[in-house]
């Protein structure tokens, strides 16, 4: 079986292993806001309902950014850019989350999800279709989403709840460092 030497040859590819690299800390910040986020929320006050708007704002930007915006802002930036807007989004906004539960600034930062993950997914998926050589496109996007955003996520998650215990919402401090 040539998978192993598949994968390994991925790896040798700069471009790829830093997308996946940069992937798996600025998808892997998003660990503390899905574990924590609505906990967090209900303890300052925010009931189910509005904590629901609040979530439900981050899935109407991500589809936003995945069908209208973010194509032609790649397209304007370079996948490279693009993934550094996500990251600056994402510092942005945990840096937010590590200091308010105030409805208003929740209300102005949930949205960046767009930029956080949709964008910054959509940057990948051009960089895996230029810089991965015909054939192994499969095994580019498995490993991306297995090991770049799953392992991450998972690993970050375990650790968030670490850092929530201790910390509280200082912790998103941590997910602002890694973006």
């Amino acid at each position: 079986d040539e998978r192993p030497t598949r994968v390994g040859e991925l790896v040798r590819i700069p471009l790829y292993r830093n997308m996946v690299i940069v992937a798996a800390l600025v998808i892997g910040s998003h660990a503390m806001h899905d574990a924590f986020a609505v906990i967090r929320w209900s303890g300052a006050g925010i009931g189910a309902p509005t904590a629901s708007a609040l979530w439900s704002l981050a899935v109407i930007a991500e589809v936003a950014v995945f069908f209208v915006i973010g194509p032609p802002l790649i397209d304007r930036l370079s996948p490279r850019g693009a993934i550094t807007l996500a990251a600056a989004a994402g510092m942005l906004r945990w840096a937010v989350m590590a200091q308010s539960t105030s409805l208003g600034a929740l209300a102005l930062v949930q949205p960046l999800h767009g930029f956080t993950f949709a964008l910054l997914h959509l940057a990948c998926m051009r960089i895996i279709a230029r810089a991965v050589p015909p054939g192994l496109e499969g095994t580019a996007q498995a490993f991306y989403a297995t090991v770049g955003i799953g392992a991450a996520t998972a690993a970050l998650t375990f650790l968030s709840g670490i850092l929530y215990e201790r910390w509280d919402a200082a912790g998103f401090w941590a997910m602002a460092a890694l973006c």
